[in-house]
């Protein structure tokens, strides 16, 4: 009886046992069908929202612990602005405010103060024959570390390159300057110096006032074709090396007479455009002085200072005195050849002996006419006006520091228009050009 009681129980609870599991197992089955359902339509639109780049990411994951170590991007209003790119020198469009400096003597310093006048060009005068005294040893020491420092600051400069050493001449005299015999070896030089300061030089000026025989003294004179020669083998040279050097024309001597020692400079430049320089060069240099008159006077306006001691603007009329009627003379020149080839003014001034001990020398007269401040004033001014004419690409005052480093001699003519005292003070020049506006 017993026996048979606990048979039957047992089958009950078998019965219940297998309900019971069978709804267990239903119950797990839906819960994993209902979890896969939501994982695939989850996944599906997450994919759907993620960025290209996000769903290529996760084709390979990168470990946790990497993503936990990058940083989230910071926000940003817009795009990063792209920096102005530097125009090269030959293609720049805007008018350049220089001034020439002695880049040898103390080159840090005389850098700060091209800089504190807001000036963005140097002028550094190359003497060949000073650097190369045995052919084939050039000494390159002084322009090493004048084009170390310039191309550390980034500052522009314009080199002018003239004086062959006598080895290169056959004809030579005491205080005379020359081109070499063969114009070759001027090119070559001029070529070397460009490859060895590679993206550091951005103008070159072929020689100095040709028009003048102390400049141009060879056995066969004076010669405007001759030059072009010469100009036209360096420019080559100057082009294979670096084609965005600025290369400019040799800047005649103002003057009005013509001889054995000098052609006036409208003939001479009319000579040098017939003579193809307008293929060659891609500036005309140029030098204007204006001696004892303001620099938009020209020289018919029948202008005349009757406290003046130096006469020969008023005595003889001549564009040669007139810094406005020498500048617009030369480009008439190069705009009836049909081209509009711009001026480089590669020495402009005004002297001024004011504050300084002793006298002008003879033929520098000129310089007690011009007082300290008429001396700003002209600055000034000529610098607005090469601006505004719009023919002229590049301005080099005459000069910045002669004065202090030649000890302040009247005597010597090029502290009469630096632009500091002898003590090495700045002139009212000095101050009037940091202050003047310098448009583009």
């Amino acid at each position: 009886m017993q026996g048979k009681t606990r048979i039957r129980m047992t089958r009950r609870n078998l019965q219940i046992f297998l309900f019971g599991w069978l709804g267990v197992v239903l119950l797990v089955g839906a819960c994993v069908f209902i979890g896969i359902m939501w994982a695939l339509n989850g996944g599906t639109r997450q994919a759907e929202t993620m960025p290209d780049a996000a769903v290529a990411q996760s084709d390979n994951p990168t470990p946790t612990l990497a993503l936990a170590q990058t940083p989230e991007a910071p926000p940003t209003a817009g795009p990063t602005p792209l920096p102005e790119p530097t125009l090269p020198p030959n293609q720049d469009p805007a008018f350049g405010y220089g001034i020439q400096a002695q880049l040898h003597k103390d080159t840090e310093r005389t850098l700060d103060m091209v800089e504190q006048l807001g000036l963005n060009w140097i002028k550094q005068q190359i003497r060949w024959r000073d650097l190369e005294g045995t052919q084939g040893q050039p000494n390159w020491d002084a322009l090493d570390t004048i084009f170390a420092t310039t191309g550390e600051r980034q500052t522009k400069i314009m080199v002018s390159v003239l004086a062959a050493p006598d080895w290169a001449r056959s004809v030579t005299a005491e205080g005379k300057e020359g081109p070499p015999d063969d114009y070759q070896l001027y090119a070559n030089y001029v070529g070397e110096m460009v490859r060895r300061y590679p993206g550091r030089i951005h103008a070159i000026e072929l020689w100095n006032e040709q028009n003048l025989d102390r400049e141009w003294y060879t056995a066969g004179g004076l010669s405007a074709r001759a030059y072009v020669d010469m100009v036209a083998l360096a420019a080559a040279q100057i082009r294979a090396a670096d084609p965005n050097v600025i290369i400019i024309s040799g800047a005649l001597a103002p003057t009005g007479w013509n001889d054995a020692t000098a052609t006036d400079d409208l003939s001479y430049m009319r000579q040098m455009v017939d003579a193809g320089l307008l293929n060659h060069v891609d500036c005309v240099g140029a030098h204007a002085n204006g001696y004892n008159i303001p620099p938009d006077v020209a020289y018919d306006a029948g202008y005349n200072d009757p406290t003046a001691t130096f006469l020969g603007p008023f005595a003889n009329p001549h564009p040669s005195w007139s810094f406005y009627s020498t500048l617009n003379g030369y480009h008439d020149i190069i705009v009836a050849a049909g081209s509009d080839k711009p001026l480089c003014v590669t020495e402009f001034g005004w002297a001024s002996i004011e504050g300084m001990e002793g006298e002008a020398k003879p033929g520098f007269e000129f310089a007690m006419d011009n007082s300290l401040e008429e001396q700003a004033d002209n600055i000034v001014n000529a610098y607005r006006l090469m601006h505004d004419w719009g023919f002229v690409k590049l301005a080099f005052l005459f000069n910045l520091d002669y004065s202090p480093k030649a000890g302040g001699n009247p005597q010597d003519d090029t502290t009469m228009f630096s632009i500091q005292r002898p003590d090495g003070g700045p002139r009212p020049a000095f101050e009037a050009i940091m202050a003047m506006p310098k448009p583009e």
